[in-house]
C-alpha cells in the first residue's frame, strides 16, 4: 500500500480537490467557533475529532475520495484538524524545556496510537489502520509541513513486536512499551532518511500506521492564509493491537 518508504503521496486528483474544497469552509468555521485552546504559544490547534464529517467521510455534496486514495471504504471518525500558524513552535508552560527542544529540533517525532500516562510511560492505546492526511488550503511548502522518516515503520514494527512477544496478545494494549519505542525511535533518527512532505489541496498523503512522523517548524517568511495551515487527518481504528502489530 505504501511500499518500503512507508508513505505515499497521491494526486493531484479532482475527487480529492472537491472533498478539500467542501471541507475547508467547515473547518474554518470550526476554528472560529471552537473553545479549544491553541497550544505551543498559540501556534498549534490540535483539533482531534474536530471536523464534523459523517461515518462515510462525505462533506456537503462531496463524497469521500476512496477510489482516488486507493483505500477500501470503512466507517470513519470525525477528522482531526491539524492547524499550524506562523512561528510554530513556541515555548509554553504545558511543556518542559526538554519537550520543547524535542518538538523544535526533532519535529515532535512520534508514532500515532501510543498514549502516555502521568509518568510518561507509553502503551498502544489506539491501534490505527492507516493514516491519511489531506490539505485543505494553499500554503508555502515551508509552512510547518509533515515530516516522515522513510522506512521507520519496519524498525518500529519489529521493535514493538519483540517487546510484546513475551506477553499474551490479549494483554498487549496494557504492556509498557516505552523503552523499546524510545530505542527504536533513536535508531530511526540515526538510520532513516528524514523527508519533509508538504501538500496542496487536491493531494493526499497516506502513511503506514507504524511510520515515525512529525511536523517541521514554520520556516521564517513562509506564507499561509490567516487561519493557518490546515490538514485533515483520518486514522480509523483496528479491532485490537494484535491486528495493528501485523506487518504489511
Amino acid at each position: 500500500m505504501v511500499g518500503a518508504r512507508g508513505w505515499h503521496r497521491i494526486g493531484p486528483d479532482p475527487a480529492i480537490a472537491n472533498w478539500a474544497a467542501a471541507a475547508r469552509p467547515v473547518a474554518e468555521a470550526v476554528l472560529r467557533d471552537s473553545a479549544e485552546p491553541w497550544r505551543c504559544g498559540g501556534t498549534w490547534f490540535v483539533g482531534v475529532d474536530a471536523l464534523p464529517n459523517g461515518p462515510d467521510g462525505a462533506m456537503g455534496g462531496a463524497g469521500f475520495p476512496w477510489q482516488a486514495v486507493g483505500l477500501a471504504p470503512e466507517p470513519l471518525h470525525p477528522a482531526q484538524l491539524s492547524v499550524m500558524r506562523p512561528g510554530y513552535p513556541q515555548p509554553s508552560e504545558a511543556e518542559t524545556p526538554a519537550a520543547f527542544a524535542f518538538r523544535r529540533d526533532r519535529d515532535a517525532a512520534h508514532l500515532d496510537g501510543l498514549l502516555a500516562d502521568a509518568a510518561k510511560r507509553r502503551r498502544i492505546a489506539e491501534p490505527h489502520h492507516w493514516i491519511l492526511g489531506m490539505a485543505l488550503n494553499e500554503t508555502d511548502p515551508e509552512a510547518a509541513p509533515l515530516v516522515v522518516w522513510e522506512g521507520s515503520h519496519r524498525i518500529l514494527q519489529a521493535a514493538l513486536a519483540a517487546a510484546l512477544a513475551p506477553h499474551p496478545p490479549a494483554r498487549w494494549a496494557e504492556v509498557d512499551i516505552t523503552d523499546a519505542y524510545v530505542a527504536a525511535r533513536r535508531q530511526c533518527f540515526e538510520t532513516c532518511r528524514r523527508v519533509a512532505v508538504p501538500s496542496r489541496p487536491g493531494q493526499a498523503v497516506l502513511m503506514h500506521r507504524h511510520l515515525l512522523h512529525g511536523v517541521a517548524p514554520w520556516a521564517a517568511g513562509a506564507k499561509a492564509p490567516p487561519e493557518g495551515r490546515i490538514i485533515a487527518y483520518f486514522r480509523p481504528l483496528m479491532p485490537d493491537v494484535a491486528s495493528w502489530l501485523m506487518p504489511e
